[in-house]
């Protein structure tokens, strides 16, 4: 009975020691096989998994219609390894490392969410690991931090487009500005069209108040109250898609019936839902639009967008997702290795057409791309102009 037993144990033993290993959605490397390991780290869960979800779909439609990658003529599968990051800048970078440490990655892509970028970049630069950001828009993601890429322009240019909009089309000279003091996006974009605007207008004091707010705040009745009584011409609010939604949601309820402006983050159905009619005329910069998909690459990013989800506008942070993951694979074709420090190289001189334009880097690892003006619409985002950098 005891030799039975011990038989039995020898058994299982061996049976795991040969079982496959799962980390982070990934399957081990089979034994001589070749395969690119890719870690994407984005918001799924908590205050941001809405736009890390849209921003994870591109990636994973690039995935699909390219699994493999040709590196010196060796056809290697590319392989993701996805990290919830919980949409916490505290967890962002031990994300980061899990992915280094346990996945084995050869570059990340990501993440959805500048506050969580830059400490995630940290990690990046220290072990030595490349990585692209998709939609992250604030200038310190990749300043100082030549291991960091993005696919996206950045605050200082959105800042520029919104200031220049709100006094050359709406024809504001006074704005009040709404931010998330406890997102890096909200305030450095607020900052930087603070600045454009006083410089457009001429006016120091163009700017009548800055009122501010934290991430998860409901009730924003005391900041929109001291709004209201400064009467200005416009409000730019730049924030999550959520707290923007509920901030324009409660000033109609009060009457206040000013034009607000916002960046990129509102173009997510959530902003739709949760602000409801509410929200029609909210004006704001993005990256995409379908109404200059005009090049076969980005024609074929629609077509492929539209044939799975056929009823759904595309987000632009779909289209950088999908960006990001094709210039991953041309930096390592080009690369002819896995070896970190050889993409990163190779990312420098990046020229790859996507579904956003063609991408190329500046010094700073930053994407020089133009911005698009969207406005909400009959419930919908409707295209209004073309801001070109």
């Amino acid at each position: 009975m005891k030799r039975t037993f011990k038989v039995a144990c020898v058994v299982l033993l061996a049976l795991v020691m040969v079982l496959p290993v799962f980390a982070g959605g990934g399957r081990q490397q089979d034994a001589g096989e070749h395969v690119l390991r890719i870690g994407v780290y984005e918001p799924l869960t908590g205050a941001n998994a809405a736009g890390g979800a849209l921003e994870l779909r591109g990636i994973q439609l690039a995935h699909e219609l390219f699994p493999t990658v040709d590196i010196n003529g060796v056809t290697h599968r590319v392989e993701l390894f996805i990290q919830d990051n919980r949409s916490d800048r505290v967890e962002a970078p031990l994300v980061v490392e899990r992915l280094i440490d346990q996945d084995r990655v050869h570059l990340i892509l990501g993440t959805w969410g500048s506050s969580m970028a830059i400490p995630g970049g940290a990690v990046g630069r220290e072990r030595g690991i490349p990585m692209i950001a998709l939609s992250a828009t604030n200038p310190l993601v990749t300043l100082g931090n030549p291991w960091y890429f993005r696919v996206c322009f950045i605050d200082p240019f959105q800042g520029v487009v919104m200031a220049n909009y709100a006094h050359s089309v709406v024809g504001a000279r006074t704005a009040v500005i709404v931010q998330e003091i406890t997102n890096d996006y909200s305030v450095g974009l607020a900052r930087f069209f603070q600045d454009n605007f006083i410089r457009l207008t001429g006016n120091p004091n163009a700017i009548l108040a800055t009122v501010n707010y934290n991430t998860g705040d409901q009730d924003f009745t005391a900041q929109l109250t001291a709004i209201r009584a400064h009467n200005a011409d416009v409000i730019f609010a730049p924030g999550n898609f959520t707290e923007s939604a509920l901030v324009i949601r409660q000033a109609r309820d009060l009457g206040i019936n000013t034009l607000f402006l916002g960046g990129d983050t509102w173009e997510t159905d959530e902003f739709l839902n949760v602000g409801g009619d509410r929200v029609e005329g909210a004006t704001f910069s993005t990256k995409f639009a379908v109404e200059f998909a005009e090049t076969p690459e980005a024609q074929q990013f629609v077509r492929e967008f539209n044939r799975r989800w056929p009823n759904e506008q595309i987000a632009s942070v779909t289209a950088l997702g999908y960006d990001g993951y094709l210039v991953a694979l041309d930096a390592v074709r080009r690369a002819g290795s896995l070896d970190p420090t050889r993409i990163r190289d190779a990312l420098v001189t990046t020229r790859v057409a996507g579904a956003t334009a063609t991408t190329t880097f500046d010094e700073n690892g930053d994407a020089v791309k133009a911005a698009f003006i969207k406005e909400v619409r009959g419930g919908r985002f409707n295209f209004l102009t073309l801001v070109e950098p």
